[in-house]
């Protein structure tokens, strides 16, 4: 397509040879960016922000913690999980997000995030069935520790990119992302008929993150906190309740995850007292800071991926690892792609980048994927996902997919940003491609880690 926008009633089209600029209007349908490869293409209509009041209903599910959240000043809300999923505490005329990031990266900090459905897989079966829909090697997550995994299916797309906490030889739980894993999961095992009894548990968790997380966390249930590792695990009481606690977060910084038992019986008790001993520590009560973990190159699901993204596409190929000999749900399609791509023969248009952008700061959730151009009077070739202003970087930053060709550090890009953001209106601004992380984190994801050892984990 010649036109990166379908405009209505005859309006002339940005991408013409009058040499109009892009309008983000309600009225007009990015046609341009190629996206070949996709059976549904990404939502690309630019209809910025629509002022609507969200209906509360009883077809949505409300957490345990969701009136404990309003009292919190919980003010705005999506879901998530078929759950109400509070998304903003500190109004825009009082600084809005970035005062929630400050508290997060300079205090200590709770978030609501029971939204992060637990399934169980549990019986005699549960590693071999486990090991067969994730990508990583199960066998070798310990009882009592948790790995950060994928689930995908036959085609090698990204179904969900839990926690996987192993409780026992015989207990997994998968801690969920944005998407109805259990019901595939059932269906799954309906063929593959493992002895496994797969389900919801009634267990919300709720996360303490920041670098006054680990004294807040000593002070709940002691210092045998500070021994569990990165992903591990440890049993505890909060209130007199019982907890499972792992050192995990959505954030790059300190953090910890409360998973509490038979939640819808004891979450006030628990939000209580862990508000109260957060007193002496400054703790705040915001939402999950996708600000932050943009920065640490974190992935949200749905947002930068989704079922028709691959792992080598959007930085998980070390998901894929190659001396997993057991055979697991896509491996076929994902061992295939790996060959393609070390012979220099991508199977897909666009991979996921990093990028410090300019314009106004971005101090807010977009409401669209932002187009990308290789030059102002170019047509888009690809599209923002997860946009936010760094403060410790002085500038906008951005993960987005653009063509496989256009990924080398350094490569000049063009962003078009509402005009809230952009510099000029209508002009689009500078981009480069940059590494991911943005900056260091104090807990290293694989990749972090691997980059440090001087290990190549592109796939």
């Amino acid at each position: 397509m010649s036109e990166a926008f379908y405009p209505k009633d005859g309006a002339s089209g940005p991408f013409t040879a009058g040499g109009a600029t892009p309008a983000f209007g309600p009225d007009l349908q990015c046609r341009s960016v190629d996206q070949s490869d996709r059976q549904v293409p990404v939502n690309l209509r630019q209809s910025g922000r629509t002022p609507v009041e969200m209906l509360i209903s009883t077809r949505v599910r409300k957490s345990p913690y969701w009136h404990l959240s309003h009292e919190a000043g919980c003010w705005r809300a999506t879901v998530y999980n078929r759950v109400y999923h509070p998304r903003g505490y500190v109004r825009p005329e009082d600084g809005g997000a970035m005062v929630e990031y400050d508290a997060l990266v300079n205090h200590v900090t709770m978030w609501n995030v029971a939204v992060e459905r637990q399934i169980r897989v549990k019986g005699p079966d549960a590693e071999a069935f486990v090991n067969r829909v994730i990508t990583r090697d199960a066998t070798r997550i310990a009882p009592m520790h948790a790995k950060y995994v994928i689930l995908c299916n036959e085609a090698g797309g990204i179904l969900n990119d839990p926690v996987l906490l192993r409780l026992a030889e015989d207990e997994f739980w998968f801690s969920l992302s944005d998407s109805d894993i259990e019901w595939w999961l059932r269906g799954v095992n309906i063929g593959l008929g493992y002895d496994v009894a797969i389900g919801e548990v009634d267990v919300c968790p709720v996360q303490i993150q920041g670098p006054k997380s680990a004294a807040l966390m000593t002070d709940l249930v002691g210092e045998a906190v500070l021994d569990i590792p990165f992903y591990g695990l440890m049993e505890a009481e909060i209130a007199g309740h019982p907890v499972v606690i792992s050192q995990t977060g959505f954030t790059g910084e300190k953090g910890y995850e409360i998973y509490l038992r038979d939640a819808t019986l004891h979450a006030e008790d628990m939000w209580r007292h862990v508000l109260e001993a957060g007193r002496p520590h400054g703790l705040q009560v915001i939402a999950p800071a996708h600000h932050r973990r943009i920065a640490a190159g974190i992935l949200s699901w749905g947002q930068d991926m989704d079922q028709e993204v691959l792992p080598f596409q959007c930085n998980l190929g070390y998901q894929v690892p190659r001396k997993k000999q057991a055979d697991y749900i896509g491996k076929a399609r994902l061992e295939a792609v790996r060959a393609e791509l070390e012979a220099g023969n991508p199977p897909y248009r666009n991979t996921m980048v990093g990028m410090k952008l300019g314009g106004q700061p971005i101090t807010d959730y977009a409401p669209d994927f932002w187009l990308i151009s290789d030059s102002d009077a170019g047509p888009p070739v690809g599209y923002v996902t997860s946009p936010w202003f760094s403060p410790e970087l002085g500038c906008n930053i951005a993960l987005g997919f653009v063509p496989v060709g256009m990924t080398a550090l350094g490569t000049a890009l063009k962003v078009w940003l509402p005009d809230e953001y952009a510099e000029v209106p209508g002009v689009p601004v500078e981009a480069e491609v940059v590494e991911v992380p943005f900056r260091p984190s104090v807990n290293a994801n694989a990749r972090e880690k691997a980059r440090a050892a001087g290990r190549d984990f592109a796939y």
